[in-house]
């Protein structure tokens, strides 16, 4: 049996091991932090493979969470240009170009995330 892999945190604020370790408990990382006062230390066991799906459903997850937040902004500076544009601040052709270009920016950052989940999964899957 594989022994686990070993994670230190030695903070630089000695006062904020407590509160790292507290995020540690309630994060969905399935490991139980433990402390020496001085260190953490944090044992990750091998993946198997049922762990493994179990990342790579996260992965997928957290990557639909940036994509969702991508296209909220879209739309949020979407609005805010044609608020410029009725307030007379923005032409039409300058809203239309500017449209085009937050299009352009949405889609090359979600192209960004679809790569690095995709990535992130292959290599989830590596044994």
């Amino acid at each position: 049996v594989p022994e686990p892999r070993l994670l230190v945190i030695s903070p630089y604020d000695k006062g904020a091991i407590k509160a790292i370790e507290k995020a540690i408990h309630s994060s969905d990382l399935g490991i139980t932090p433990s402390n020496d006062g001085a260190v953490i230390r944090l044992a990750f066991p091998q993946l198997t493979a049922e762990r493994r799906k179990e990342m790579v459903k996260i992965v997928k997850h957290r990557a639909e969470e940036a994509r969702v937040a991508v296209r909220n902004l879209r739309r949020t500076a979407r609005h805010d240009l044609e608020a410029f544009q009725k307030e007379g601040e923005l032409s039409e052709d300058d809203l239309e170009r500017a449209e085009k270009e937050l299009e352009k920016h949405t889609h090359e950052a979600v192209a960004e995330i679809d790569r690095l989940a995709q990535h992130k999964e292959q290599e989830m899957m590596e044994v």
